[in-house]
């Protein structure tokens, strides 16, 4: 019935309050030439935000003259649109509040709406209320509680508020905890406005009678329609821990740089807890992070180090808030804050944007003519986005600032087609950070030729003679007039001849003969400079432009048409059409393949322009390409080997003092320049304080003397960081042992004496083996060399006389007692020789 109540209230405060917002949606609010509309999130496309050129008493028929556009501060998606029949604004794209404002009570989005002819540039700001569109989220499903069965009454356990990304009325507003009997809930509010509540013990536990509850917590919004989320808050019984762990401070800050290397040490907060064994054993965690927090920050749940894990970046959020939750063994808990401020880098090169441009310019122009509107943008801040924008000299173009981040480009003097009729002109821009980045945009114009040049006779009078009586037809003489204008030179000719006698009075008569001159190709086609450069940054996409070249030809029709075409070579091994194209109309040259400054950092190609008269005529010119480096090579570490042991041999003296030099860390960078400055920096080592590193060296020596208490085993994590933008690193591991001698190491005498062992054993194995194959094989060649002695003296003497067994000539010895002797012999000696052989061995 409660709850009921509860919620019936809350449904008639959100219909007053839905009124309010509808009539802020069509109020509309103009002061001081800027325009400010206020719009409900997540409107439909298409939805009308207000009609800005009624509110700037615009007329309505000039309105598609003159360009309207808006355009969102810092970002290049259109949320709004324009309709330049009416002049009304409306959605073009999804609103989502929290996208752009997070958790801020008020979210308004700026921007420009620029106007042309005359250049106007107002401000309007889209005040973007909230809807109820979002539900309370708890950061755990089950929240567990271990309470002793001896907690007092009145005892109060912090619960983890709730967030709902909606502000207001929207956010949390109450929270109802399902009946029970031993506790109650109790709402407290913080010094920002936020709600989070208490769990109150109202009746003692007894561990008993009940071990474990499960209790359903709600959090209720007031958004109309309501919308809930629910925790389960599990309570175990234990016995007594009656101290919560205690933290340091109650705000911890820290401040790190963008683009902050993984890993890198942003704070360590620390907590204690009264208790003893268990119940003082604490454990950190994050009690709510977002999504996105989770990919940038990590917590050491034993140690309360906050490490980075993810790509830093100022320009998507300069400050980050986080709540750090300290438990110890039974649940008890407190909470602090973690405060880190991110400092700005330049890592943002200016973004030079084309917004108009007349093309081409009349050569009648008068100096101070605006020819074109660019927009620089630097997503940077403070020094690091200031921009000073320049073109390059010689040309009768110059930069005027305009309004905020406008630039206007206008003539400086009179222009004439007939010397110059095309002008590539090269913005660029460069902020003031350090090191300053710049961006450079060519623009290319083309002036158009007026009638400005009357055609000149080649002399001031002409005389003709003739006799009378002549015959009709015949020449006279010739006149020529030329006009330096395009395509109007004196093409035809209307000469009238006056033939006069010297009578008296004298006669005369007049004819007049057309005569029309038909172009031969006889102007090569010339280039308007004598060499052009072009600059490229290494991994340029492939197809894009780096420079054009432009050539013309005095002659008409086809005789002054002009292809632009890449003459045949070769650069570096390579034919010169695999890296660059040239469109044979405009004559831009285009990338065909991504360069690498490390292979070649500039090469020369030669252009060719020629007509398409008969027969053709061409000029050739050099195009310079020069490659900038990019930092894109991290440090190669030579030594320690990255693969090598993980068990290195560095051995430092006991008796090393400080500033002893221990070893040394050698890498190199395949970049250049401040690309391949390296610097040195320990990230981690057993003993923090013991040893150093030489920021530019890379030498690793010690910070004091050696004592006793030093661990004798200490590692070092190096990393190796480059100075380019953004930075790049590696790491590497060093293993040093404090001792004297090697047999001090434990390992080493281990690993020595099984090495020995292991290597012992598999030797007297193999020789066994082979010794007893060798006396085998010698047993049966000696067995068979008898058996055959012994047939042998019956196949010589079968048929033969009989000799007498008494009788023996002198010296002679029975072959089978000969060879019985020989056998046992030569078994003796063989068991002798493995004897000396095996207690050799074994002796060694």
């Amino acid at each position: 019935m409660f709850l009921y109540r509860y919620l019936y209230k809350l449904g008639e405060w959100r219909l007053c309050q839905s009124l309010y917002f509808v009539f802020l949606f069509y109020m509309v609010q103009y002061a001081h030439g800027d325009l400010s509309y206020s719009v409900q999130e997540e409107l439909k496309r298409g939805s009308v935000i207000g009609n800005f050129a009624k509110d700037l008493g615009l007329d309505l028929g000039e309105l598609s003259a003159r360009k309207p556009r808006v355009d969102l501060e810092g970002s290049e998606r259109q949320y709004c649109g324009i309709n330049q029949r009416s002049g009304e604004l409306f959605v073009a794209e999804r609103i989502d509040r929290e996208e752009h404002c997070g958790e801020r009570p008020s979210c308004v989005l700026k921007f420009d709406l620029l106007l042309e002819n005359p250049l106007e540039l107002h401000r309007l700001s889209l005040q973007v209320q909230d809807i109820n569109d979002n539900a309370p989220i708890f950061p755990k499903d089950i929240i567990k509680l271990e309470i002793t069965e001896s907690a007092a009454k009145g005892a109060r356990y912090r619960i983890n508020r709730a967030h709902d990304a909606d502000v207001g009325q929207n956010s949390v507003q109450n929270y109802i905890l399902q009946q029970n009997a031993h506790f109650v809930f109790s709402i407290q509010t913080t010094s920002s406005g936020s709600k989070y509540g208490e769990l109150v013990l109202d009746k003692e536990l007894d561990r008993e009678e009940q071990q474990e509850m499960k209790l359903l917590l709600t959090a209720v919004d007031g958004g109309s329609p309501q919308r809930l989320g629910t925790v389960v808050i599990h309570v175990i019984v234990l016995d007594a821990n009656d101290n919560a762990p205690v933290f340091t401070e109650a705000v911890y800050t820290a401040s790190i740089p963008e683009n902050s290397p993984l890993k890198t040490p942003v704070i360590r907060i620390n907590a204690s807890d009264a208790d003893e064994g268990v119940n003082g054993e604490v454990t950190y965690e994050f009690s709510r992070l977002s999504d996105k927090l989770e990919k940038l920050f990590l917590l050491d749940h034993k140690t309360g180090e906050i490490l980075v894990t993810g790509d830093i970046d100022y320009e998507q959020g300069s400050k980050y808030e986080l709540l750090v939750e300290a438990k110890d063994g039974y649940g008890l808990s407190s909470e602090a804050k973690v405060v880190i401020d991110i400092t700005d880098v330049n890592d943002n090169a200016p973004v030079i944007n084309l917004k108009s441009l007349t093309n081409p310019i009349p050569e009648n122009a008068s100096p101070g003519t605006e020819v074109g509107i660019i927009n620089v943008q630097d997503r940077d801040s403070e020094n690091n986005r200031q921009v000073r924008c320049s073109i390059k000299q010689g040309v009768p173009f110059k930069l005027v600032p305009s309004i905020k981040n406008y630039y206007s480009l206008v003539t400086t003097g009179q222009l004439d087609r007939e010397l110059v009729s095309d002008y590539n002109i090269t913005i660029t821009a460069t902020d003031e950070g350090s090191p300053p980045l710049s961006s450079s945009e060519s623009v290319q114009l083309s002036v158009a030729d007026i009638n400005d040049n009357p055609p000149v006779f080649e002399e001031q009078s002409y005389s003709a003679y003739v006799s009378e009586n002549n015959k009709p037809g015949s020449t006279l003489c010739s006149v020529s007039a030329r006009d330096p204008d395009w395509r109007q030179n004196v093409s035809d000719y209307n000469i009238t001849i006056t033939a006069t006698d010297e009578g008296s009075p004298p006669l005369s008569s007049s004819k007049s003969v057309q005569l029309s001159v038909a172009d031969i190709n006889d102007n090569p086609p010339v280039f308007n400079e004598q060499s052009y450069s072009a600059y490229v940054s290494e991994n340029n996409k492939p197809g894009s432009t780096l420079c054009s070249v432009s050539a013309r030809d005095p002659d008409w029709r086809q005789n002054g048409t002009v292809v632009y075409s890449l003459l045949a070579g070769e650069v570096n091994g390579s034919p010169v059409s695999s890296y660059l194209s040239v469109n044979g109309d405009t004559g831009v040259i285009h990338a065909v393949r991504s360069f690498d400054y490390e292979q070649f950092r500039s090469f020369k190609v030669h252009v060719m322009a020629r007509d398409n008269g008969s027969p053709p005529l061409s000029s050739n010119v050099t195009v310079s390409v020069f490659i900038s480096d990019v930092n894109d090579n991290s440090p190669q570490i030579l030594y320690p080997s990255p693969g090598g042991n993980s068990f290195m041999t560095e051995l430092v003296p006991k008796t090393a003092h400080g500033g002893s030099l221990v070893s040394k860390v050698i890498a190199v960078d395949a970049d250049s320049g401040q690309n391949a400055w390296l610097s040195y920096h320990i990230v981690k080592s057993t003993d923090p304080g013991l040893f150093t590193i030489g920021v530019h060296s890379g030498e690793i020596k010690t910070q004091r003397d050696i004592s006793e208490s030093d661990s004798m085993k200490q590692n070092l994590v190096v990393a190796v960081k480059d100075n380019g933008q953004p930075s790049l690193s590696a790491t590497c591991s060093m293993y040093l042992l404090i001792s004297d001698n090697l047999a001090e190491v434990p390992e080493l005498k281990d690993l020595s004496y099984n090495e020995s062992n292991s290597k012992l054993t598999s030797f007297l194995i193999i020789a066994l083996v082979s010794v007893s194959t060798f006396f085998l094989i010698f047993i049966i060649i000696i067995l068979g060399l008898r058996f055959c002695r012994r047939r042998k003296p019956r196949l010589l003497f079968d048929g033969a006389v009989a000799i007498p067994s008494g009788y023996l000539p002198p010296n002679y010895t029975d072959v089978d007692v000969l060879n019985e002797t020989l056998v046992r012999h030569s078994f003796i000696i063989l068991l002798k020789a493995q004897t000396k052989y095996y207690l050799g061995l074994l002796s060694w």
